[in-house]
């Protein structure tokens, strides 16, 4: 009888929990607080010095954490566009693996020399913080209107360069592999990203494949189908030693640009099981931490925060992105180039948050001497600067001029219809300056499959027709076929650039800002 009015009030804890986090995060939209620094603080709330659960596993803690970002990068890889994330693909493999490097190597000998510990302490505190967060990113960033390479460059980063931090992280923190050769090091990591690639890339194809034939007796078994597929590619990976995570994001591309039936079901599930993962993840973290430790851990964490803001993510992104700088004859290749402006906001965009707090589960679950200071440090380190990141994102964007105020963005629906005719439905605003403005319908001149089924003018909705003329403040909802989705997307930044003279032509995306 005891055991079942503990596992009930537990249920009573859990869903009590569950509730008031998700109610947070309309709460923290409002306020313009990061979500996951609310979900901390409650797990703060409930645990030793509030409410008095206690919690001290290390070792459950990275276990559930891990399998928390799976679902988390699943999600990223299911909802990321292929036609977005191609031209930023170079840039964002070097990013997830040189820039991983280069920022463990300046973090490690920076807080070696000023807060004396050895360097090899030092590389591990690197490696744990030189991944930046694929929650925070895709549910801070998505709300910022930036330029389409900057955001899939952020988003495909967060989604790929856990894969190296792990493998960085685990090398430092395990003890029986502490003598092994730096080339022998370079090779296990070679070989855990090219097959975890491979597997990724295995698995979604032939997932893809099975599901456009199945007939699956019920429409809510394909989003249990394909997500289960991505957590099929991620536990492969680790079975042959080989980085899961990803393979879990390539796997996830694959299914999220296929054909599949019931698309828009299957986005849907996996967002919701990412926010159900975030909330999981982050409350669990904040029971796990002992909030009378963390005053000694202030001031290294503000060292280490800096340095790693002000001096490691600029150095490695300006590393790892010198291929893709500049003009010259190059700037007509098919890959995206980065001006200094761009550099400077993904430099200050590398958003970190439940990643670095779990990689410092691993050094913890492993008994290195040292593991708990380094987790209080990271713990303070990634609630003040998601504070003072997030709140200044927008501002900054601003003043480096890369945001993209008249960019269309998708909207998830359950809509029967929509799914039918293989479209997705896009919501475009109208900002003041923008050259759509003043534009008649029937000069929008969008392709074949592609039509403005609705405009939302002071507050009031309508149907418009082919002489509707345009106005800053309107809101439109366009309804596009998957086959001229992205000519769609294509001629309404050109209408917004140049007005209704532009020509059917594609932008010159491989220049490079100033």
């Amino acid at each position: 009888m005891s055991g079942a009015y503990s596992f009930e009030v537990a249920l009573l804890i859990g869903t009590g929990v569950l509730l008031a986090a998700v109610a947070a995060v309309r709460f923290s939209s409002r306020i313009g607080l990061p979500s996951l620094l609310v979900y901390l603080a409650l797990g703060m709330l409930i645990g030793e010095s509030g409410f008095g659960i206690e919690f001290e596993n290390a070792t459950l803690t990275r276990t559930l954490g891990l399998c928390a970002l799976v679902l988390i990068i699943a999600e990223g890889g299911l909802s990321a566009r292929w036609s977005t994330l191609k031209p930023v693909l170079p840039a964002a493999i070097a990013l997830s693996t040189v820039g991983v490097f280069v920022s463990t190597a300046v973090v490690g000998l920076v807080v070696h020399l000023l807060l004396g510990v050895s360097l090899h302490a030092g590389l591990l505190l690197g490696a744990v913080l030189s991944s930046t967060d694929a929650a925070a990113v895709f549910a801070t960033l998505r709300w910022l209107r930036l330029k389409p390479k900057l955001m899939a460059t952020l988003e495909a980063e967060s989604g790929m360069n856990d894969a190296p931090a792990v493998i960085l992280v685990v090398l430092l923190a395990t003890p029986s592999l502490a003598g092994v050769h730096w080339s022998t090091e370079a090779g296990l990591i070679a070989y855990e990203l090219v097959v975890g690639a491979a597997l990724g890339l295995l698995v979604g194809l032939a997932g893809a494949w099975t599901l456009r034939r199945a007939a699956l007796p019920a429409a809510g078994l394909y989003p249990l189908a394909a997500v289960g597929l991505t957590v099929l590619a991620y536990a492969a990976g680790v079975v042959v030693h080989a980085s899961g995570f990803l393979a879990v994001y390539v796997a996830g591309v694959i299914l999220g640009n296929s054909r599949l039936p019931h698309r828009q079901a299957i986005l849907g599930f996996a967002d919701g099981l990412a926010w159900l993962a975030q909330i999981g993840l982050f409350v669990m973290l904040g029971l796990l931490v002992s909030p009378a430790r963390l005053t000694d851990a202030l001031i290294p964490a503000l060292v280490i925060g800096l340095t790693l803001l002000l001096l490691a993510r600029p150095i490695s992104v300006a590393v790892s992105l010198l291929p893709f700088t500049g003009r010259g004859r190059r700037r007509r290749s098919r890959y995206e180039r980065f001006g200094r402006r761009d550099l400077a906001f993904l430099s200050w965009a590398g958003l970190r948050g439940a990643v670095p707090i779990v990689l410092a589960t691993i050094p913890l679950s492993e008994a290195v001497p040292g593991a708990t200071a380094l987790f209080d440090a990271v713990f303070v380190l990634v609630v003040i600067f998601t504070l003072a990141q997030t709140g200044t994102l927008a501002p900054v964007a601003r003043w480096l001029r890369v945001t993209s105020p008249a960019e269309p963005t998708e909207l998830r629906v359950e809509t029967a219809p929509l799914e039918r005719m293989q479209a997705d439905l896009l919501q475009l605003e109208i900002p003041v300056g923008s050259q759509l403005a003043g534009v008649h319908l029937d000069e929008l001149r969008l392709p074949v499959g592609a039509v403005v089924t609705l405009v939302l003018r002071d507050g009031e909705g309508f149907v418009p027709h082919e002489q509707t003329r345009l106005r800053a403040g309107d809101s439109m909802l366009i309804v596009a076929t998957d086959e001229v989705r992205d000519a769609t997307l294509r001629r309404l930044r050109e209408v917004g650039k140049a007005g209704r003279l532009a020509r059917w032509i594609a932008g010159n995306s491989g220049k490079a800002d100033d």
